[in-house]
């Protein structure tokens, strides 16, 4: 642990650049969202430096202030081993996203002082990454993630339609983590700050090539 000597306890992450045009506090949009991508990007910092893991995960929307993230990792991971105590992990979750060419854009045929950009949804949630192993509180973990997964199927797959020996043995092999949201940042960029005409330009363009969900979140009017 020598080498972590030179790191100051309790650092916080920057947040994340939003502008405000585009920035979405409302904790109801974020949560759904959240809820919406489940796969989420989680970060934090290790012994030999930033580690980075793709996990679906489960949104308690009640536990704590921002609620509070679920997931787990192959006990194989680097972040099984745990993060510098004091520095905050991060959550990414990506939403609808597209490429927005300026050719949609009124202005530019009445300047052509236009250029390219992304459209995207963006969610950051912070807060300190807590390990467990418990078998039981595991077992209870997995089993709601697929019944998440699996509910809406015609026939869905049940964690107990495997023998308990099975899926004891599988828990042997992971580590479940809380993440308690201590930070919660939205960022909806879907060119609110382009004029009306351009944003319908946008719109008109997005369902034109078939992205009929990004252009659903474009504000048209003249607002």
């Amino acid at each position: 642990m020598g080498h972590l000597s030179g790191i100051r306890p309790a650092v916080q992450a920057n947040a994340m650049y939003v502008p405000p045009a585009f920035r979405e506090d409302r904790i109801e949009i974020l949560h759904a969202a959240m809820r919406q991508a489940s796969l989420a990007t989680l970060v934090s910092l290790g012994a030999d430096g930033l580690v980075a893991s793709h996990v679906p995960m489960l949104l308690d929307p009640e536990a704590g202030s921002n609620g509070t993230l679920y997931g787990h990792l192959t006990k194989a991971n680097p972040h099984a081993a745990g993060g510098v105590p004091g520095v905050e992990a991060l959550a990414i979750f990506q939403g609808p996203e597209a490429y927005i060419t300026p050719s949609w854009y009124e202005t530019k045929r009445q300047t052509g002082k236009v250029v390219p950009t992304w459209n995207y949804i963006a969610i950051h949630a912070r807060g300190p990454l807590e390990l467990f192993d418990d078998a039981d509180r595991l077992l209870d973990l997995v089993t709601r993630l697929t019944r998440r997964h699996e509910g809406g199927r015609s026939q869905p797959w049940a964690v107990d339609d495997a023998p308990e020996e099975f899926i004891r043995a599988q828990l042997k092999g992971i580590v479940g983590f809380a993440l308690p949201i201590a930070r919660l940042e939205g960022k909806w960029k879907m060119s609110q700050n382009r004029p009306a005409a351009d944003r319908r330009g946008v719109a008109e363009g997005l369902r034109s090539e078939g992205r009929d969900d990004v252009a659903a979140l474009v504000p048209v009017d003249e607002g």
